[in-house]
Order: C-alpha cells, then sequence, then structure tokens
C-alpha cells in the first residue's frame, strides 16, 4: 500500500511538471504558425499589389540607364533624327494600323501607357528638352490641343486621372514620322563610342479642310529609359523575308535597326540643319559628314598599325588606277553632248562605215581573185649577155695608158 500511494504521488508531481511545459511550447508553436501565415498572407498580398505588367526590377533591368560616370565620359554629342514610316527600314513603327493578335504598332503603345498614366510624357521644347517635373506634360491638355476624343476611366483621381481612349479615336493613321533624340558617348573606360537613344517624339501629319501639304505637329517627349520596359515585351517584325517577330522594340532601337536623317545636332545658336545649309545638296554633305565623323570617332583616336597603314596605301593605289582607268576609258569615247561632240560623233561613224566599206571592198576582191584559175604564163628565154674575158679589159686599159 506504501509502495501504491509513493508511485501516485510521483506521478502526480511529475504530471504537474510536464503540463505546463507542454502547455508553452503548444503556445509558443500555434503563436509562431500564426506569425508564418500573417507573413505568408502579407506576401501574398505585396505579390498581389505589384503584379502589374512591369514590375521595378524589370524597369530597373531593362531601363539601359547609361552607367558612364562624369569622370568617364570624355566626349558627348546629341543628335535629332527624323524618322520617316514610309521609309522600308521603319515601317515596323507604323504597322499594323489596328491591333491585330494582340499585336499593336508603337503609337498606340504610347497612347495606351500615357492615359493608365503608366509612364510620364513631356513638353516639345524644339531643341531645348528638359525632363523634367516642371515641364512634364498633362495628359488631358494634350488630348484636348489635338483634338483626342477621352473619357475620364474607372478610378481616376486628380492625382492619378487615367482615360479611356477608343480604338478608332487613337489618330495612328496620322503618325507618319518620329524625332529620335541620340547621344553619343565616349567611354574612356571602355575606349568606345556607343549610341544612346534617350527619347522619342511622335509627329502628327495633318492637313486642313482645303486639303494641300500636311502640317507636322510634334507632340510630346517620352523617355526611352520609362519606355524601353514595356517595348521589351512587344514583339514586331523587321522584314518581308522572315514571318516569326524575333525581336522587341526595345531591341529595334538598342540595335539601332532604324534609319533617319540628321535634322539637327545641339548648337549654340539652336539651329537646325534646313537653316544652316538652306541648300538641299550642301546639307546632305554635312550630313554625311557627321555621320561619317560619329562613326569613325573612336578609331581616329589610335595611331595606326604598319600592316594598317600598308593596307590603307594599297587600297587607295588601287582606287586611284581604276579611277585613272575609268578616265582613259572616258576620254577614248568622244561626248555627245553640245554640237562639237554631235559632229565628232557623225565624223567618227563615217570614217567608221568607209573603213568598214573598204575592208569589205577588199575582202571581196580578194576572195574574186583566189575564185579564178590562174593562167599559166610561157616562160620567156633568158637574153645572153656577151661574155667578155677579164684578159682583154686587161689589154685594153694597158694600150690606153
Amino acid at each position: 500500500m506504501k509502495f501504491l500511494t509513493r508511485y501516485i504521488f510521483a506521478a502526480i508531481i511529475a504530471a504537474g511538471t510536464i503540463l505546463p511545459a507542454m502547455a508553452q511550447n503548444n503556445g509558443s508553436s500555434s503563436s509562431s504558425m500564426v506569425r508564418r501565415r500573417d507573413g505568408a498572407d502579407r506576401n501574398r498580398r505585396g505579390s498581389e499589389q505589384t503584379q502589374p505588367g512591369v514590375t521595378p526590377r524589370m524597369q530597373q533591368r531593362l531601363a539601359g540607364e547609361s552607367d558612364i560616370s562624369d569622370a568617364d565620359r570624355q566626349w558627348m554629342r546629341v543628335i535629332y533624327r527624323d524618322l520617316e514610316v514610309k521609309n522600308p527600314k521603319n515601317t515596323s513603327l507604323y504597322y499594323p494600323e489596328d491591333v491585330v493578335d494582340g499585336q499593336e504598332n508603337l503609337f498606340r503603345i504610347v497612347m495606351r501607357l500615357l492615359a493608365d498614366n503608366r509612364i510620364p510624357a513631356y513638353e516639345y521644347l524644339d531643341g531645348k528638352e528638359i525632363f523634367s517635373d516642371q515641364y512634364r506634360l498633362k495628359v488631358r491638355d494634350m488630348l484636348d490641343r489635338f483634338h483626342v476624343l477621352y473619357s475620364d476611366a474607372k478610378g481616376s483621381t486628380e492625382k492619378n486621372p487615367k482615360f479611356t481612349i477608343e480604338e478608332s479615336d487613337v489618330p495612328a493613321n496620322e503618325v507618319l514620322s518620329y524625332y529620335l533624340l541620340e547621344k553619343w558617348e565616349f567611354d574612356s573606360r571602355t575606349n568606345k563610342t556607343r549610341r544612346n537613344v534617350e527619347a522619342i517624339c511622335p509627329v502628327l501629319h495633318r492637313t486642313d479642310d482645303f486639303g494641300g501639304e500636311a502640317v507636322r505637329y510634334p507632340m510630346f517627349w517620352v523617355k526611352m529609359t520609362d519606355l524601353r520596359p514595356y517595348l521589351a515585351q512587344q514583339y514586331i517584325f523587321i522584314d518581308d523575308d522572315n514571318n516569326l517577330p524575333k525581336y522587341t522594340y526595345a531591341d529595334f532601337f538598342n540595335m539601332a535597326m532604324y534609319d533617319g536623317d540628321i535634322y539637327k545636332t545641339r548648337n549654340l545658336t539652336n539651329k537646325s540643319m534646313m537653316q544652316m545649309f538652306p541648300d538641299p545638296d550642301d546639307r546632305k554633305r554635312a550630313q554625311d559628314s557627321i555621320q561619317n565623323r560619329l562613326d569613325s570617332f573612336d578609331k581616329k583616336l589610335w595611331v595606326p598599325s604598319r600592316e594598317e597603314v600598308i593596307a590603307a596605301r594599297e587600297a587607295r593605289e588601287a582606287a586611284e588606277a581604276e579611277a585613272e582607268a575609268a578616265k582613259e576609258a572616258a576620254e577614248a569615247i568622244p561626248s555627245r553632248d553640245g554640237d562639237g561632240g554631235a559632229e565628232a560623233t557623225e565624223a567618227t561613224e563615217s570614217t567608221v562605215k568607209k573603213s568598214t566599206r573598204s575592208s569589205r571592198s577588199r575582202r571581196g576582191s580578194a576572195t574574186k581573185k583566189e575564185s579564178k584559175p590562174k593562167k599559166k604564163e610561157a616562160k620567156k628565154p633568158k637574153a645572153s649577155k656577151p661574155k667578155t674575158s677579164s684578159s682583154s679589159a686587161a689589154r685594153s686599159v694597158r694600150r690606153r695608158k
């Protein structure tokens, strides 16, 4: 009996010490589970809130901002280009005109992003572009200025305005060109020049009610760093030979697949190429000269090697020889311009005709002579000459003496 009571008493004491500990452990585990669930819920809610098309990480990765510091940037030049959509290399910016199987042209993408207030736009200042909040464009004012129909979207507020624009109301067929702002920078770390597209501006081509030539209306500037993450999601056709869209709009600008004339460079007087060079031929030569200097800027910074000098000399000599041969060939052919050239041409033609007629007559007479049988002439006997001896001649000479 005593043994039994001792055993029960020990069991009660053990239960009194173990159960509170178990209860404490269960409470801590349950609280930790609650905390984990709360954290998972918060993470899920955060992922749901940051779900829209382009995340901040994608913006940072696809922005493509220049990582060149001011200390490494030794040279820079700002170039303005005019990209005509009629150019075969730029047709990817215009087609398709309407939305087809999720494919949109560049202007529709830009207008959709502006209507959703996802990217900012800046005022067009004609060569004095400043991308700051002071010159940020109000989308409502822009739509009213260019007579684009719209309505306030659901959830639109004064601080976060959003608009709904029907596809038929987007003037995509009137945007026939784009202005492009490029920065050519020389990086002293890599010793290379690279081109960076900084901003793009759609240009409306509109005619009045009486017809006539279309007038250009630059709409706004959009920074490529803001636009590039969205352009990286839209695949486009580059040419008709490959019907698979292999490149995106971001690749189109990063790889410089476009073609555009230089219509302005940043200068102190803020003049365009047309103002500086009114003559079209002079303007074209100036544009080509600027482009050649941009393409060969980093190559002219280094002294060429001996092999490069020899190759350049051989190429120059070959080009001079070809030019000399072409000049001699041109001088050999009489000119057909003017009266003198016509007379010389007629003289040469008459000379050629006479020579051909004479040669033909000669060949004909020769063939006639060959065709007639030759008569055998009788051999005439040779006349015998009197023979005089040397001795008689000697005697006559002596007698005379």
